[in-house]
């Protein structure tokens, strides 16, 4: 969505350049200031990228959205939280990211498209992070270029898991990924022949008859990193079809972003949020025993 937004210059950047500032405080790439370099105003005023500024002075920023949204498209999407800059959604399991040959209008995408639709509003899709079709968890959609901007690579997120076999404690899992086949989605591990550093903290929660509630946190973000890791190591996600059979009739694999951790792009605000699991992740575990 277009953005609008006044920023108080701090004593710190007085006298220096407004791109110093934009870049410097406010965060703006690059690419960024290019869009927003000709909409500047110092207290209401024309402000140019190199002109001076002041403690105190109130910088105003109009941010174009500068993407196309996708097809609006009803469906069912569990708000945890929104904002004019931000908006995080608990994914079910049996949704997909984003409009594919196989999906389309039924995608993540697509709902909040028509979310925002609702609110006589519109934004490009920017999830900061995906997760899975067969994950759920918490998905954080940036609704404007500079939230994009500030939140990529900055967002502290929590999985859990339902692994195969019985683990104790917690470990590491540093493994190359790669992509076997590239007409294909499946990955691998490989210390030859990797080619993108992977790296997986794990640790046991409750450990069951055959298998171990873990959670994790992921030091890198490739695809399916979480699933091929576990697998690799001997443990498969429950449900995993894909890098396991470990039961296969759950129908997709038993993993979830249950916590994310992350500075507000705008109001530096510090943002903590939890999504409880799906009913039928619980429904599994409650077949184990599982006691929260």
């Amino acid at each position: 969505m277009p953005r609008k937004i006044d920023y108080v210059v701090p004593p710190e950047y007085d006298g220096r350049k407004a791109v110093h500032f934009l870049r410097g405080y406010c965060g703006f790439s690059a690419r960024l200031m290019k869009k927003v370099k000709y909409s500047l105003l110092k207290n209401g005023e024309p402000l140019r990228t190199i002109d001076r500024i002041a403690c105190g002075d109130v910088i105003g920023v109009s941010i174009p959205d500068g993407g196309e949204p996708p097809e609006a498209c009803d469906a069912d999407i569990n708000i945890v939280y929104e904002d004019e800059d931000i908006l995080i959604v608990n994914k079910s399991p049996f949704m997909a990211m984003h409009p594919t040959h196989n999906h389309q209008g039924d995608t993540l995408a697509n709902a909040v498209a028509a979310h925002l639709a609702a609110q006589g509003k519109s934004a490009a899709f920017r999830a900061v992070g995906r997760l899975d079709k067969g994950t759920s968890g918490l998905v954080v959609c940036a609704l404007n270029p500079l939230s994009a901007c500030r939140l990529s690579g900055k967002i502290k997120k929590e999985y859990c898991a339902l692994v195969q076999g019985e683990l104790c404690e917690e470990g590491t899992v540093d493994a190359p990924i790669y992509r076997p086949d590239p007409m294909k989605t499946l990955r691998a591990c490989s210390y030859e022949k990797g080619v993108e550093a992977a790296v997986t903290h794990w640790r046991a929660e409750q450990i069951f008859d055959g298998a171990t509630l873990v959670s994790l946190r992921l030091e890198t973000g490739r695809t399916h990193q979480i699933r091929v890791h576990m697998a690799f190591c001997g443990n498969p996600l429950a449900g995993d079809k894909m890098y396991g059979d470990f039961m296969p009739e759950i129908g997709h694999q038993l993993l979830h972003c249950r916590r994310c951790i992350f500075t507000h792009p705008v109001t530096g605000e510090k943002i903590e949020l939890e999504a409880p699991l799906p009913p039928d992740f619980r429904a599994v575990l409650a077949g184990f025993g599982y006691v929260e």
